[in-house]
C-alpha cells in the first residue's frame, strides 16, 4: 500500500502544472472562436505556417485546421472522418489533416463538433503543396474569399528576387484584409503585435531549451502540447504571459532536478510531427527504457525564424521569416539543424517519423538519416506512420523496432 501512494505521489510531482490553465486558455480561445458571429467577430481559417501577426492586428480570430486535425488524432476520430473523405471520393494519399477536415466541414464532426464557419481563408505553401488545392475545397464549399501567400522553396538560399516576391504579396495580404473587414489596416496595433509575436516565440526557445539540462525538465510529448499557444494565440499578451510561467515552472524544475521520466538515462531527438493517436504510449515506451525524447524537429521550427525578424521593421522581416521556415528550405539546411539539436541537448540517438501524410517533412529523411550516422555515429530509428490516420501504423512493428533501437543505444552506452 506505502509503495502504491509513493508512486502515485511520484506521478504527481512529475505532472507539469501549467498544463491545466494552458487547456483553460484554449477552451476559452475555441468558445470565443465558435461564438464570433454572435460577437460580431470575423474568424480566418490559416494554415499552421500562414503569417498570423495581420489577422491578431485587425482583431479577425485565427483558426487552424491543422490543430483541429491534431485534435481529431488524438481523440481518435482520425480513421472515421479519413474514411468518411475517401467516400467522398478524395484519395488515400492525400494528407490525413486534409482529409479529416475537409470531411469534418461536412458533417461538423470531430472533437469540437466542427470548427466555427470562416469569413476568409489564408493559406501559405511554406508548409506543403496540399494546402493550397485544401483550402480551394474549402473556400468553395463555405463560398468566402481565399489569400494564398506564395514563398518560393529555399533550396539555394534567400535571394534578393524572392524577398521583393514575398513582401509584396504582404501588402496585398492587407489589402485582402482590409477589403473583408471593410476597415483599415492599423499599422500601430501591428508594431504592437509584433513586439509580441517575438516575445512569444523567444519565450518559446527559451523553454524549449531547458531541456539540455540533465534530467530533462519535459520531454517532445510535452512540448508537442504546449506549442498550441504559440500557433493560435501568437501576438497575444495571453500567449506571452502563459510562456512566462511555464518557462518558471521549468526552471524550477531544472533548479530541483524533477525530471519527467523518472530515472532518465538515455536522450532522444524526435523528428517530423507527432503521431497523435499515439502519444501516450509512445511517451510510456520510451519511458520504460528510461529514455526522454528531449527535443523535436516539428515544435522547435516555431522558434528556428526568429534570426530573421526586426521587430522594427516587422512586416518586412515577416516576408523573409515565413519563408525561411525548416520545411521550406533544402536537405543539407535541414540536416545541419539536425546536427545543431544533436549537439546542443546532447542525444543518444535520433527517432524520424516516415510520415505518410507528410511528403515535404519525410522524403528527404532518408538523406538526413545517412548524414547523421555519418557525422554522428548515434543509433537512428525510422518509424513508419501517420499523424492522424492509425490505418497506417503497426503498433507491434514498433513495439519490436523500438526495442531492437533501445538495445542497440544500451549497448553504445
Amino acid at each position: 500500500m506505502t509503495d502504491t501512494k509513493n508512486k502515485d505521489t511520484a506521478k504527481e510531482k512529475q505532472k507539469i502544472r501549467s498544463a491545466k490553465k494552458m487547456r483553460e486558455i484554449m477552451t476559452t480561445y475555441y468558445l470565443e472562436a465558435l461564438t464570433a458571429r454572435e460577437n460580431n467577430k470575423k474568424v480566418a481559417w490559416i494554415t499552421s505556417g500562414g503569417p498570423v501577426e495581420p489577422l491578431i492586428a485587425m482583431d479577425i480570430i485565427p483558426v487552424y485546421p491543422e490543430n483541429h486535425a491534431a485534435m481529431i488524432g488524438a481523440s481518435k476520430m482520425g480513421e472515421e472522418l479519413c474514411a468518411k473523405a475517401e467516400e467522398m471520393g478524395y484519395s488515400s494519399d492525400l494528407c490525413s489533416y486534409a482529409r479529416s477536415d475537409i470531411s469534418c466541414a461536412q458533417v461538423n464532426g470531430g472533437p469540437l463538433g466542427g470548427l466555427p464557419r470562416p469569413d476568409m481563408l489564408v493559406c501559405c505553401n511554406n508548409i506543403c503543396g496540399t494546402v493550397l488545392k485544401w483550402y480551394e475545397v474549402q473556400a468553395r464549399y463555405f463560398k468566402v474569399p481565399l489569400f494564398i501567400l506564395d514563398t518560393p522553396v529555399c533550396h539555394n538560399g534567400y535571394s534578393r528576387q524572392i524577398a521583393a516576391y514575398v513582401r509584396r504579396q504582404i501588402d496585398e495580404y492587407i489589402v485582402f484584409l482590409e477589403t473583408a473587414t471593410g476597415k483599415p489596416f492599423d499599422h500601430d496595433k501591428m508594431t504592437a503585435v509584433g513586439h509580441l509575436a517575438l516575445q512569444g516565440q523567444k519565450l518559446w526557445q527559451k523553454i524549449l531549451t531547458t531541456t539540455t539540462h540533465k534530467p530533462s525538465p519535459m520531454s517532445a510529448f510535452d512540448a508537442f502540447f504546449f506549442l498550441a499557444l504559440i500557433v493560435t494565440l501568437r501576438g497575444t499578451k495571453i500567449a506571452v504571459d502563459f510562456y512566462e510561467e511555464l518557462l518558471q515552472e521549468m526552471e524550477e524544475r531544472v533548479e530541483k532536478g524533477i525530471s519527467i521520466v523518472p530515472h532518465e538515462r538515455y536522450r532522444l531527438l524526435w523528428d517530423n510531427l507527432p503521431v497523435w493517436y499515439q502519444l501516450k504510449w509512445l511517451s510510456q515506451k520510451f519511458s520504460d527504457h528510461n529514455a526522454c525524447l528531449v527535443a523535436d524537429t516539428y515544435t522547435s521550427a516555431w522558434c528556428s525564424s526568429i534570426k530573421y525578424i526586426d521587430e522594427n521593421k516587422f512586416l518586412d522581416s515577416m516576408a523573409e521569416a515565413y519563408t525561411r521556415i525548416y520545411l521550406n528550405t533544402g536537405v543539407d539546411e535541414m540536416a545541419d539543424q539536425v546536427l545543431d539539436m544533436i549537439r546542443l541537448y546532447d542525444v543518444d540517438g535520433f527517432v524520424m517519423h516516415s510520415n505518410r501524410s507528410c511528403k515535404p517533412y519525410s522524403f528527404g529523411q532518408m538523406d538526413i538519416m545517412e548524414i547523421v550516422r555519418k557525422k554522428t555515429g548515434i543509433p537512428v530509428l525510422m518509424l513508419e506512420a501517420d499523424m492522424v490516420d492509425p490505418r497506417n501504423f503497426s503498433l507491434s512493428q514498433a513495439d519490436t523496432r523500438i526495442d531492437a533501437f533501445m538495445e542497440i543505444i544500451k549497448q553504445k552506452k
